[in-house]
């Protein structure tokens, strides 16, 4: 679930089922009505087709971004423009250069301080560092033993990741000080 930085009142909900067709229903709420009697569950205001579940969903995090841009994990990173009356994809990125196919991404944290980076987890081992307003890869971070099952950004060059709840964090050497 994810709520909109730029309108509180919309928030993004996405199926979890173990298939191929998924979906995601964006659902707006009324200031003139209470909360539950203003969205019907049948039949969402926008909604579209998600191949494979989405592991997480995130609106751009300012609350003053040009336009309502959606960012969903998966099978890929895939980014979605959100309008009044439709929902029309953007891009999708992956993070497999030696293949059109990727492993599953498991979560991934939109940079607030920095809004063209979104970092992605994966079970795979990596977490990748995108420039999503080019489309293109800045870093991607290999050092994990096993699957990454989370990452979340700190400051603006700053994240910190989940493969094994036994190991300590530390922060790494870089210009994108790494905590893993």
């Amino acid at each position: 679930m994810a709520i909109s930085a730029a309108d509180p009142r919309r928030i993004a909900v996405g199926s979890f089922l173990e298939e191929l067709g998924n979906r995601v229903d964006v659902l707006t709420f009324s200031d003139d009505r209470p909360a539950a009697a203003s969205i019907s569950p049948s039949s969402p205001a926008l909604s579209f087709d998600h191949p494979y579940p989405p592991t997480k969903l995130l609106f751009h995090p300012s609350p003053s971004a040009p336009a309502s841009l959606l960012a969903s994990s998966g099978d890929f990173l895939r980014l979605w423009r959100v309008g009044d009356a439709s929902v029309d994809p953007i891009s999708t990125l992956n993070n497999s250069k030696a293949s059109e196919y990727s492993a599953p991404l498991t979560s991934f944290d939109w940079n607030e301080a920095e809004p063209r980076r979104i970092g992605t987890s994966s079970i795979d081992t990596t977490c990748t560092i995108w420039d999503v307003e080019k489309g293109v890869v800045e870093t991607q971070l290999i050092a994990h033993d096993k699957e990454v099952y989370d990452m979340a950004w700190g400051e603006a060059g700053v994240f910190a990741s989940v493969y094994d709840m036994c190991r300590r964090a530390h922060i790494g050497p870089g210009p994108l000080h790494i905590l893993f």
